[in-house]
């Protein structure tokens, strides 16, 4: 009965948030040299090998790395169960000596746990958290339900396979340093215009599921970054249409495209996974920045979910405009 009443409170706080909204911006606390770097898997199993290299990594750059002793439990195509994957956070987020968390994997998983966290201790934690693939839905939870900023950024598992220099600008994110590299991004011009608005977005499977969801993505007068693996142009289209469909696309500042890798179709070669984006962002009459260094690749640089940007489609640049920490 207890559970009952815990998930019918959770189910009203749910629509609530459709309905008023996100809570008021803010953004965690900046890390120091030194930090303490938790690691958590909310999705797919980790190997303990990427495990063991990741944090290798991590502590050449002058960081402490915890994790829990039960990170590589697996069920299935999960890091454990979810009982298990949602305690890791909670504990990551209650532990004061916790100073960032890092997600281990994406994979699959966190969707299915973000009903039993608690916004408002994470919110009051602001502890910086970075991920990407699947944790675009725990960054997407966060920023709508948390009013938290997030990092889109290289998780644990990568390890060496990180560019260095995709690191350092990690590490100036997190610590509010100032990065010149990290901060203006070249790509390749597809559609000209230029605006301003705050980041959101991540891998486009995951941002198409937020919809009609308590973090549902909020893309009003927003530039939408985006990035995808192994879905061929179709699915992009289609997933693009599913968000116009919501009202999704009508107030957007701008599109940014990271890394779609393999995102092609053997037996339709054209249109490009990109040509079907500039159809959509053309129509829309917006600009369109492809090839910006972030998503599932080597330069996956880290981008602060929330935080104000500017894209120019003619000179193919993102700008950050400001820190993602305070």
């Amino acid at each position: 009965m207890a559970e009952r009443r815990r998930r019918l409170r959770r189910s009203v706080r749910r629509r609530l948030f459709l309905v008023v909204g996100s809570p008021r911006l803010v953004k965690p606390r900046a890390i120091a040299p030194g930090a303490t770097i938790g690691i958590a898997a909310p999705g797919g199993p980790v190997d303990p090998l990427l495990l063991a290299g990741g944090k290798k990594v991590w502590e050449a750059a002058g960081f402490r790395v915890v994790h829990r002793e039960d990170i590589v439990a697996r069920r299935d195509y999960l890091a454990g169960d979810d009982d298990r994957r949602a305690a890791e956070l909670a504990q990551l987020i209650a532990d004061p000596a916790i100073d960032a968390i890092v997600c281990a994997r994406g994979g699959y998983g966190a969707p299915r746990i973000l009903d039993r966290l608690d916004a408002r201790k994470f919110r009051a934690a602001r502890k910086p958290l970075v991920g990407y693939s699947d944790a675009t839905a725990l960054l997407l939870w966060q920023r709508r339900c948390a009013g938290l900023v997030g990092f889109h950024g290289p998780m644990l598992e990568r390890g060496s396979d990180v560019d260095p220099g995709a690191m350092r600008t990690l590490v100036a994110a997190l610590s509010g340093a100032r990065d010149p590299a990290g901060r203006k991004w070249k790509g390749t011009s597809r559609v000209r215009g230029r605006a301003t608005g705050r980041l959101v977005g991540g891998n486009l499977v995951l941002v198409a599921a937020s919809l009609g969801t308590a973090w549902e993505i909020d893309t009003r007068g927003a530039i939408l970054l985006i990035e995808e693996v192994n879905e061929p142009p179709y699915k992009i289209d289609r997933l693009l249409q599913q968000l116009r469909g919501a009202g999704k696309l009508a107030r957007l500042a701008g599109i940014g495209c990271g890394a779609l890798v393999a995102c092609r179709d053997d037996r339709y070669p054209e249109p490009t996974a990109e040509d079907v984006i500039a159809e959509i962002a053309r129509a829309l009459r917006i600009p369109l920045v492809t090839e910006l260094p972030f998503g599932h690749c080597k330069d996956n640089r880290a981008w602060p979910v929330g935080a104000r940007a500017t894209i120019d489609g003619a000179r193919g640049t993102l700008e950050l405009l400001e820190a993602g920490v305070t």
